[in-house]
């Protein structure tokens, strides 16, 4: 079943919540709730998720976080999104 089918489902099941047996609303809330746990596991290959579980135990992080950082930082690089906000009507301290 796809998202697509999923949401359509309990789209569905919102509408005509009366009409929808119980048990078949416990078991597609379940399914909702499982797609939801299963949403942030990402794979990837062997060598590269030793490599991330090995740097998130060395920096006390999850491997998650670690994935996180690391493509944010790639996209900030990158121009995909800016790194710094910057204060054009703040003041500067300091001197030059």
């Amino acid at each position: 079943m796809t998202s697509s089918d999923a949401a359509t489902l309990l789209q569905d099941a919102a509408d005509r919540i009366a009409d929808i047996p119980r048990s078949d609303l416990q078991i597609m809330l379940r399914r909702a709730a499982l797609r939801l746990r299963n949403a942030t596991t990402v794979s990837m290959e062997d060598d590269v998720d030793e490599v991330l579980r090995d740097l998130a135990g060395e920096l006390g992080q999850t491997r998650e976080d670690v994935m996180r950082y690391i493509i944010r930082e790639w996209m900030v690089k990158n121009s995909f999104l800016s790194g710094h906000v910057l204060d054009e009507d703040g003041e500067l301290g300091g001197s030059a």
